[in-house]
């Protein structure tokens, strides 16, 4: 496992907390299919429908796209593909899953090569959990989405973060870069990156077997919606885009125009006739 200032050569990933190679590749694949793995693959298929509402036609980007297992959520015939990673082993192996199924290219999270409003929905699942600065990377995702933001995180309340934290003491785990979120904090962040929008939230209490026993006698709604002590948290953030009128009155002076030149003539024969109607009462006198 490398930590990002390793990658300078390669201009990569350098406010990124952790780029993935082989061996920290080998790891996130075993915990992906792990239970507390699984457990976020079925948030995201069940989210994914119930809170984003994808449109055929359109563009989907996701940030920190791994090994594509994401991206192949989607059927390729109906949307237009796009994946991030700032590992190249990661792209590599993203290209051998996914073939010419989606667009894949090496980038930060802080930094995205692509254009504002680039893209209708910008995926950010288990891609926060690693960045230095979460919150540069929720701006980024912003800019280039013009319609929907996808978070999905660990959930720092859960009774899996908890353990997780607990084994820090007694052994090296297995991502020593790795944070927490909760809802809370979330939506502090997604506050301070786009300002007042709705969130949308799902949470998934799969992988803890008395969790799911008590999940059983849980109304669906409930369980999945308003508890937001599962182990993984799905949020979905439209973007709005609001016109704020300036409430102050003008105060700017207005500099005083110059006389035009046809001004200056007409003024100029007036001065001329003037003298000239005087000399001749003088005359006249």
């Amino acid at each position: 496992m490398h930590r990002a200032e390793e990658f300078g050569d390669l201009n990569l990933g350098m406010a990124m907390g952790l780029i993935f190679d082989a061996r920290s590749a080998r790891l996130y694949e075993a915990w992906y299919h792990s239970p507390q793995g699984r457990a976020m693959a079925t948030l995201v298929t069940e989210s994914i429908p119930a809170l984003l509402d994808p449109q055929p036609g359109e563009r989907i980007l996701d940030v920190g796209c791994g090994e594509g297992n994401h991206l192949s959520l989607f059927n390729p015939s109906l949307y237009s593909l796009y994946g991030l990673d700032a590992s190249p082993l990661m792209i590599r192996r993203a290209e051998q899953r996914l073939g010419n199924n989606a667009t894949l290219r090496v980038g930060r999270a802080e930094d995205l090569p692509f254009e504002d409003n680039e893209f209708d929905i910008v995926l950010f699942i288990n891609t926060l959990e690693f960045l230095d600065d979460p919150l540069a990377g929720l701006r980024e995702a912003g800019r280039v989405a013009r319609r929907s933001v996808f978070i999905g995180v660990t959930n720092s309340l859960s009774w899996y973060a908890l353990c997780t934290k607990l084994e820090r003491f007694f052994r090296k785990p297995f991502f020593d870069h790795f944070a927490f979120f909760n809802l809370w904090q979330l939506k502090s962040y997604i506050r301070a990156a786009y300002g007042t929008v709705p969130v949308h939230w799902r949470c998934s209490h799969t992988g803890t077997p008395w969790i799911e026993r008590i999940g059983n006698y849980v109304p669906e709604p409930w369980h999945l919606e308003r508890c937001p002590f599962g182990s993984f948290l799905g949020l979905c953030v439209p973007l709005r885009y609001t016109l704020r009128t300036l409430q102050q009155p003008l105060t700017v002076g207005l500099a005083k125009a110059k006389p035009s030149v046809i001004e200056g003539m007409t003024m100029g024969n007036a001065h001329r006739n003037r003298r000239s109607s005087g000399d001749e009462r003088s005359l006249l006198v």
